[in-house]
Parts: structure tokens; C-alpha cells; sequence
């Protein structure tokens, strides 16, 4: 019972020496230990007001100025969405003025979809690169437009990657079968049968409601008899 008891102060001692070493420690650096704290919160209180009183009428005035640039794209009038019309900006100049905003990134994803169809291909990878979606069919859209380009520019292991990088970034019935499907069309320009097999195979047994499995059994048969030769 003794030794029980004498472990129990045993404890005690120890735990009012550590609050003691504590309270010391507390005592000889509290100009420090306040600096710190209060920098902590102005940190925390500068980031909540840059974003509500900086960031936010930022994205609505960027999302507003964007609003012709996106209307002209889907007119197809490429050169007015890329550069404006002179009285409102085009996505480029959206990038230049609005560059921490969700609206400038979006741009990127237009602005390098625009260089794509203007056969500008090394441009449209360099802001396509850039995009970084949060809706991930258009993250994949992206990064298979990559590839589109890369194929222009006669660089097919490049658009192999991103067309497979594609396929896996958010798997769906849409954008994946297309991207394989573009994988399948690479692989046979490289003569390799056999994975091109294997990505048509993948897209019957994966995605078969997909409007590319529809005609899949003829890539298939076409790739099985390449093998048979």
C-alpha cells in the first residue's frame, strides 16, 4: 500500500515539475510566444479578407468582363474571344488581368482550345498545360486536347501519354471511350496491334454503354486478324 502511495506522489512531483518547467518556459519567452500568436491571426484574418474583399469581386468582375469572350467562342469567332472585340476583352487579356481567379483559369482551357482549332498547336499546349479544372470531364478534355495537338505535331508517343493520361483522369462514359479510342488509332499508327487490341477490349468490356462501344467489335476484329498475319 506504501509503494502504491509513493508512486502516486511519485507521479504528482513529476506532473508539478513539467507544469512548473512549463510556466517557466511561458515566463522567460512570452514576448516571443505573444509575437508568434499575433502573427498567426493577422495571417488568418489577412487571408479571410484578401479572399472577401479582394478575391471574390475579383472572379465576379472577371466572370462579367468574360461573358462576350465566351458568347464569341461559341459563335465560332475565335480571333474576337482570343483578343476582343474592342470594346470588351478577349480571354487573353482576361488571363493577363484576372490571373489568381477561377475565371483566368477557364480562360486557359478556352484560350488553348482556340489555338487547337487555329492549328497554333504548340500554343494550345502551352495554356492547355496551364488549365487546371475542377470539373474533371473538362480536366480530361483538356489533357486529351494535349494529345490532339501533340498529333499535330507528329509526336505520337506524347499524345499516347496524354491520351491514356486522359482516359484514367476521371472515368466515365464520355470523355474516357473517346480517349482510348484515340489511344487505339495511335497505337495502330505505331503498329502495335497488340496493345491496340487491349485498349479496344478495354473499351467493350468497361464502357459498354458508351456510343464508342457501339462499333468496337470491328477495331477489335481488325486488330485480332493484324495479329494473325
Amino acid at each position: 500500500m506504501a509503494n502504491k502511495q509513493n508512486s502516486t506522489e511519485g507521479k504528482i512531483i513529476a506532473v508539478e515539475e513539467a507544469l512548473g518547467k512549463t510556466e517557466q518556459f511561458i515566463e522567460k519567452n512570452q514576448k516571443i510566444i505573444i509575437i508568434v500568436l499575433v502573427t498567426l491571426m493577422a495571417l488568418v484574418l489577412g487571408y479571410f479578407g484578401v479572399k472577401q474583399f479582394y478575391l471574390k469581386p475579383q472572379e465576379v468582375k472577371a466572370h462579367a468582363e468574360m461573358f462576350y469572350a465566351e458568347k464569341y467562342f461559341e459563335l465560332d469567332s475565335l480571333d474576337l474571344a482570343l483578343n476582343g472585340d474592342g470594346e470588351h476583352i478577349g480571354f487573353l487579356e482576361v488571363i493577363d488581368n484576372y490571373g489568381i481567379t477561377k475565371a483566368s483559369n477557364l480562360a486557359k482551357y478556352y484560350t488553348g482550345i482556340i489555338y487547337l482549332k487555329k492549328g497554333q498547336f504548340q500554343e494550345a499546349i502551352n495554356y492547355l498545360e496551364k488549365f487546371n479544372g475542377d470539373d474533371q470531364i473538362v480536366a480530361s478534355i483538356a489533357t486529351s486536347s494535349i494529345g490532339d495537338a501533340y498529333i499535330e505535331l507528329n509526336n505520337l508517343d506524347k499524345a499516347l501519354e496524354y491520351y491514356l493520361k486522359a482516359a484514367d483522369q476521371n472515368i466515365n462514359n464520355f470523355s474516357s471511350p473517346q480517349s482510348l479510342m484515340k489511344a487505339g488509332f495511335v497505337y495502330e499508327e505505331k503498329g502495335d496491334w497488340t496493345n491496340a487490341l487491349k485498349t479496344y477490349e478495354r473499351i467493350k468490356k468497361e464502357f459498354f454503354k458508351s456510343q464508342e462501344s457501339r462499333e468496337i467489335d470491328k477495331y477489335i476484329a481488325k486488330a485480332k486478324g493484324m495479329l494473325n498475319q
